[in-house]
């Protein structure tokens, strides 16, 4: 829990905040002994209910089924058999949940569980309907408990980590934060552990520019660590969501954070100068009084990603993020232009393909460009080459963006850089004058560093 001399106050604002919090296996249940750590679920429970009763919409995304089973079951360490690890999800999802229940249960507060694969929103439909169930949940007052379904994910369907479901969740319920909590109170320039003089990073305004020790890896039980944490940081903050990194054996702390980061946030006069305001004595809105409160003067020890201030949302982020790319389709810098212009993707501005995919899979769209570079901004999928090459003397390469295609990587291969008209005397038929529509486009932003990347499966 929070610092008992922290006042317990209301966190009401002028309008409903959702509120995504991610608990690892480690976070909630012991390294050695399995056992469920009660005291820091109880906590949790009491900081989701305050919240929820202070008007706000709460999800948790909670790992530890695997963890749970291993208790159930009396085994002593986490198997490497897929089919065992599965197997003990099954069992420790069930203890899992009923614990979350059995708690909320003391102060009457409904919870549902959500497990989720990758493939499950790799359709279209499911994501949407997924997402309208996350609504009509929030909107009863229930709070959702989300967990990767470990018992049917294999490695091709799996987010990897909990840490990228927690921010894919942020963004489909369109969460103003998302918590990661993790066993440090925040990051620090350099690992705390063994440099006494390391300083904690409290506010980031650009992810991108960020300079932290991720050397922490994740636990025997779980499959984080910090840099997954970082990955989910940019992908939330890209959907818009405000990410903070916390202790979470002090998850009392939630709502302190909430407090002082409501409280703290600028002006439109002060918005542009946000980023060089140090964290101790920020901007005060002219809503703080809406808040019933003061604001703390030191907020409890956390850090804070600022949300993009042009996110990408929708069908947007499901397309960037939602949808494992199948191969790759370079493209040159005029097809580039086009595509920010609002066109489609004409075959005349396609150069390569890479990978194997078929007709509506998603690719990634890297433009190749005919400046060298010593250093590639990007390099091509591990196992695969592209026709030029990426050496030191090689041609610039960035990805730009995703895209679903009108023909496989067979048919693009043969039509690749003629006009849409030759396509039919080509492949004998044509479905499309475009490789891709460009409502089956999304593109990143054109500061490639500040987007990021979606992390492969695991």
């Amino acid at each position: 829990m929070g610092d008992r001399n922290t006042p317990k106050v209301s966190v009401k604002t002028q309008h409903r905040l959702t509120i995504v919090i991610k608990l690892g296996s480690s976070s909630i249940v012991d390294e050695v002994t399995h056992q469920p750590i009660l005291s820091v679920l109880s906590a949790i429970v009491e900081a989701a209910v305050k919240l929820h009763k202070d008007g706000h919409r709460v999800v948790i995304v909670s790992s530890g089924a695997i963890a749970v089973g291993l208790r159930r079951m009396d085994i002593e360490k986490k198997p490497k058999a897929l089919a065992k690890i599965q197997a003990l999800a099954a069992v420790g999802q069930c203890r899992l949940i009923s614990c979350w229940d059995s708690l909320f249960a003391y102060l009457r507060q409904p919870i549902a569980q959500i497990l989720l694969t990758r493939n499950d929103i790799a359709d279209r439909t499911q994501y949407l309907n997924a997402q309208n169930t996350f609504t009509e949940l929030l909107s009863m007052g229930v709070i959702p408990i989300v967990n990767e379904n470990d018992t049917l994910a294999v490695s091709e369907i799996k987010f990897g980590d909990n840490d990228t479901l927690s921010a894919i969740t942020a963004a489909m319920v369109q969460a103003d934060y998302l918590f990661l909590m993790t066993d440090v109170d925040c990051l620090f320039d350099k690992n705390p552990r063994t440099n006494p003089d390391a300083q904690p990073i409290e506010l980031i305004s650009d992810i991108s520019n960020l300079v932290a020790d991720v050397s922490s890896a994740g636990s025997t039980l779980g499959t984080g660590g910090m840099s997954t944490k970082i990955v989910a940081a940019r992908l939330a903050t890209s959907a818009g969501v405000t990410t903070v990194i916390t202790r979470s054996s002090k998850p009392g702390n939630i709502v302190d954070i909430v407090r002082y980061a409501e409280a703290s946030k600028p002006t439109l006069s002060d918005s542009t100068s946000l980023a060089s305001e140090p964290i101790d004595t920020p901007p005060l809105s002219s809503s703080v009084s809406s808040l019933h409160i003061e604001t703390p003067s030191r907020p409890p020890l956390h850090t804070r990603f600022l949300p993009d201030p042009h996110p990408i949302r929708d069908r947007s982020f499901w397309l960037l993020h939602g949808l494992a790319a199948h191969g790759a389709v370079y493209i040159d810098e005029g097809a580039h232009r086009a595509l920010a212009a609002k066109a489609g993707l004409l075959p005349a501005g396609v150069i390569d393909v890479e990978g194997t995919f078929s007709q509506q899979e998603a690719v990634r769209l890297i433009v190749r460009s005919r400046k060298k570079k010593q250093s590639p901004l990007i390099s091509p999928t591990p196992g695969t080459s592209t026709a030029d090459g990426v050496g030191e003397d090689g041609p610039a390469l960035w990805e730009v963006g995703r895209a679903l295609v009108n023909y496989s990587s067979a048919e693009i291969a043969r039509i690749k850089g003629l006009q849409s008209t030759e396509i039919r005397s080509v492949l004998g038929y044509a479905d499309s004058e475009y490789v891709a529509l460009r409502e089956n486009i999304s593109l990143t932003k054109r500061d490639r560093s500040s987007r990021p990347a979606t992390p492969t499966p695991l």
